[in-house]
């Protein structure tokens, strides 16, 4: 007897993060006619890393799209923490900037968290400070780290209850798994975090009923290690447009599953924008 291999449904975060960001827009629309100017996202880049380059050109172009203000601030690549740090605060202190983010990576040679501690908290839209960090630990208003809140709207999207669902996070990222692993368990799901690190990785990942690769690593994941039904999000990309998942194994096996790109990517940009506006609104209101 002959079975016929599961195909997997796509979980499409570029028609959902094009939703988000419409919305996105219509509200920078209104904010702009009631406040009298457009909501502000600053970008600071440190050297001139292409991919970073690429990446922030994109986020100027949706930014663009949606009504909102970008302002680019290009710093040396041999630039000192010290001053990294006071132009971030700077950045902080200027009632015309709604929102910042630095684009990493920022070099070796910076403390890097000392200068994401340099943005203001109620403008950190990147969800990158300690601040924003306890408030998802803690289920607090706040801003979501961009990725895991694009993560969390996907499964909202496709029907996913985290509610005592197994969870198992590949990665342990300060921006991506910790966060990640830490809204899922505010919703209820039973969270395991692994690694590269971990010893018997596939038996964990095989007990997962949604599993999130962020380990940063080339198909770093097996299609044999998949639960049959499972929930698949591939927040991982790296060099040939491949993710921390072989694709065509997993999907013989997952009942949703991410791909690369058009999945998590999309939806971090839509996540930022919007949280973006967020922050215009309660700065004004405040």
């Amino acid at each position: 007897m002959t079975t016929t291999p599961r195909t997997a449904r796509f979980m499409d975060g570029t028609a959902l993060a094009r939703e988000i960001s419409e919305r996105t827009a219509a509200r920078a629309r209104a904010f702009t006619e009631r406040a009298g100017k457009a909501p502000c996202l600053a970008t600071v880049l440190v050297g001139a890393d292409p991919a970073s380059v690429t990446y922030v050109k994109m986020k100027w172009n949706r930014c663009a799209k949606a009504g909102i203000e970008s302002r680019h601030v290009e710093l040396p690549a041999g630039i000192t923490t010290e001053q990294l740090v006071a132009e971030l605060t700077a950045l902080s202190e200027d009632p015309d900037v709604h929102g910042i983010l630095l684009q990493h990576p920022v070099g070796d040679h910076i403390d890097e968290r000392a200068a994401f501690e340099a943005i203001a908290p109620e403008k950190d839209v990147d969800g990158v400070t300690m601040t924003s960090f306890a408030a998802m630990g803690f289920g607090l208003p706040g801003f979501a780290s961009c990725t895991p809140g694009g993560i969390m709207r996907l499964l909202d999207a496709y029907g996913v209850d985290p509610t005592g669902k197994r969870a198992v996070v590949v990665g342990r990222s300060a921006i991506l798994g910790k966060p990640v692993g830490m809204l899922l368990l505010g919703r209820d799901a039973t969270v395991t975090y692994c690694h590269s690190r971990t010893e018997n990785l596939s038996e964990v990942i095989r007990e997962a009923d949604i599993l999130v690769a962020a380990v940063g690593r080339p198909e770093f994941i097996r299609g044999e290690d998949i639960k049959e039904g499972a929930v698949v999000i591939d927040a991982g990309y790296n060099p040939g447009n491949v993710g921390d998942v072989h694709f065509n194994s997993a999907a013989e096996r997952a009942g949703l599953i991410t791909p690369v790109p058009g999945g998590v990517g999309p939806m971090t940009i839509a996540v930022l924008l919007e949280q973006t506006l967020d922050a215009a609104e309660r700065l004004t209101a405040a």
